[in-house]
């Protein structure tokens, strides 16, 4: 399994010396590294044991002025080698560290006690003492302290062999399958352009895939890869891994972006986190509180919003939405470190649970299922996720982000869900799943609208299907809303009237005063016969406006007394049959009609004439060929 190991602890404590020791390479680069003699950026190195694969190896600064960059090196990281200088012992940087790794979910390593070779033997072994019992409540409760000299070698052997046991002795890594390459370094190499660096969280990645950089969604392709310091077709998860792209100059690409493939990360400013504040910190964390925000590489300005109080005390723990000024990706499960805004020091830290986080009330009910979801696992974990997401429900490429689990196991989970009803996969070629909670509340919308519907148009049977994606559901897909009207049909909660959906207690009614505009309307379409009234004669005579008369016209529509033959024309349905019967009987005695045949036969002028042929035509009672009309279905050569 591919490891790696991190450094960390106070300046000048000889981290990147014993680096040096270890691995025999120096991780100070820059000119101004070595002009000063301190660590700035991050160093990267390698180191080979005997019986255990290559570990990588993050060189974090230790001034606190460069503690953003040592959050950017420490995340992802397996390990820490934290240093303590025998001469000097803990100092506020290497306390801090140690709380930054613990809040990055950290929990294994070792500490070496450097310049060993600076002290007397008495005091080295007071010093470690003094260690060993400042450990005591932290993740290196326990852990080995090896006295160590980075100047003179002594004691690296002896620490090359604690890193090899405590190497083999990690549990197998925990992770999505969820490609991620968080970009901690960029930098132009001579005849091949931008690099990036970075530990690979999850996944793996081959040489030509098409990328994108997140969250500005930019799309690069693989050029080269190294892992390790060697040359590769495929680097996997664990690993450090340096990126050639292609598409992208260097100008463009900044620490804390990150590496992924279209479609698997989604960009967004609002997270919701479980947050805990130190228990060194000075001061509570307050709402709307303005703080320094890790996460991977970058380091960004946000917002804490506590959900259920005003403030965070120190050793407390809540959930709470952050907000940011621009978009960030993250999935479920990483791992944050806050900053305060001034004085710039390390005051908290916690786990994303929902890097997709919509507003959510205070002191709502939505809080707990936040707070149920961060400790949740597998099959609860999915259908909690599912709950917080309402009626927008998630689709299936948005899932693993948001649980932080791989896809076979998701996908298990997720079975396992739709098996018990929990949840209802409401669009089966977009993968959109719904939960049970959330389905319940869209079919009470659902039913609250066609009840006003009701009783708003009480002389109409319903809501066409084809309306009523429009009509109701425009923020839905047009599946999802023939899933819950196909579902509550089957329930008995919904009902049909020829293609129009209704309440099953409904029955179309007209209002007294529409009871005389109908048989006015009728009145008036009857007498006209074969050449029926004007239609704005009509809503004169009725002294109503198109709008007013809309209802009766669709009424009758429905009930097959008056047929639209075009725009504003209409027919009263015996008068338009007689006509059809008409037509029939002549092109059964002769093979075709023309429209002049037509008009001789209904006695019909142009107006009229040219809209019924074009009905009949629509109608399928008749077919046009060239100028004239022969029966639907007759024989063309007969």
């Amino acid at each position: 399994m591919p490891l790696i190991m991190g450094t960390a602890g106070h300046i000048d404590h000889g981290k990147t010396t014993l680096v040096k020791a270890l691995t025999g390479i120096d991780c100070d680069r820059l000119h101004e590294e070595k002009e000063r003699g301190i660590t700035i950026e991050l160093g990267f190195a390698h180191l080979d044991l005997e019986g255990v694969e290559r570990i990588g190896v993050v060189d974090v600064p230790g001034h606190e002025r460069f503690v953003k960059n040592m959050v950017a090196g420490a995340a992802g990281i397996d390990f820490v080698l934290l240093t303590v200088a025998a001469d000097e012992g803990l100092m506020p940087q290497t306390r801090e560290h140690l709380e930054i790794c613990s809040l990055l979910g950290i929990d294994q390593g070792l500490v070496a006690l450097t310049k060993s070779d600076m002290v007397e033997a008495d005091w080295l072994e007071m010093a470690a003492e003094e260690v060993s019992a400042a450990m005591e409540g932290t993740f290196l409760q326990g852990a080995p302290v090896i006295p160590v000299s980075g100047r003179t070698g002594n004691g690296v052997d002896a620490l090359r062999t604690a890193i090899a046991e405590l190497a083999r002795s990690l549990p197998e890594r925990s992770a999505t399958d969820l490609f991620r390459l968080p970009v901690d370094r960029v930098f132009t190499m001579k005849g091949f352009g931008t690099v990036v660096t970075g530990t690979m969280l999850a996944g793996s990645v081959r040489l030509g895939e098409e990328l994108l950089l997140y969250p500005g969604e930019r799309p690069v392709k693989v050029r080269g890869l190294q892992s390790h310091g060697q040359q590769v077709e495929e680097a996997l998860a664990g690993r450090r891994t340096a990126v050639n792209l292609s598409g992208v100059d260097v100008s463009d690409v900044s620490r804390g972006e990150v590496l992924a493939r279209p479609g698997s990360l989604f960009p967004a400013t609002t997270w919701d986190v479980e947050l805990t504040c130190l228990p060194s910190s000075p001061r509570p964390l307050k709402h709307r509180k303005e703080i320094h925000f890790h996460h991977g590489g970058r380091e960004i300005l946000a917002r804490l919003y506590f959900l259920d109080r005003d403030e965070l005390l120190p050793g407390e723990s809540a959930v709470c939405q952050v907000r940011f000024p621009h978009s960030m990706v993250g999935v479920s499960g990483d791992r944050v470190v806050v900053r305060s805004f001034s004085p710039l020091r390390t005051v908290g830290g916690g786990t994303l649970i929902n890097p997709l986080a919509g507003k959510i009330k205070r002191r709502s009910p939505q809080v707990d299922v936040l707070r149920k979801t961060a400790a949740a696992q597998s099959r609860e974990r999915v259908r909690l996720r599912l709950e917080l997401a309402g009626i927008e429900g998630c689709y299936m490429s948005q899932l693993p982000v948001l649980t932080g689990m791989s896809r076979k196991p998701l996908e298990a989970a997720l079975q396992e869900v739709l098996s018990k009803e929990d949840a209802l996969l409401v669009d089966r070629e977009e993968r959109r799943y719904l939960s049970a909670a959330g389905f319940e509340e869209l079919a009470r919308v659902l039913e609250d609208f066609l009840g006003a519907y009701h009783k708003r148009h009480p002389d109409r049977h319903g809501v066409g299907r084809g309306e009523l994606p429009a009509a109701w559901g425009n923020r839905l897909p047009q599946r999802v809303v023939h899933f819950i009207v196909e579902r509550l049909l089957k329930r008995g909660r919904l009902d049909v009237y020829e293609d129009m959906v209704r309440l099953p207690n409904h029955e179309a009614s007209l209002a007294a005063d529409q009871t005389v505009l109908r048989e006015t309307v009728l009145k008036a379409y009857s007498e006209g016969g074969s050449t029926p009234p004007n239609f704005k004669d009509v809503l004169a005579k009725c002294q109503v406006n198109a709008k007013q008369a809309g209802d009766t016209f669709r009424r009758l529509q429905e009930e097959g007394q008056l047929i639209r033959v075009k725009e504003e024309m209409f027919y009263h349905a015996p008068a338009l049959q007689e006509i059809q019967e008409s037509v029939r009987t002549f092109l059964r005695e002769n093979d075709e009609m023309s429209a002049p045949d037509f008009k001789t036969l209904t006695g019909l002028s142009r107006k009229y004439a040219i809209p019924v042929l074009e009905y009949l035509d629509r109608e399928k009672v008749t077919v046009r060929v060239g100028d004239v009309r022969r029966l639907r279905g007759a024989s063309a050569g007969k």
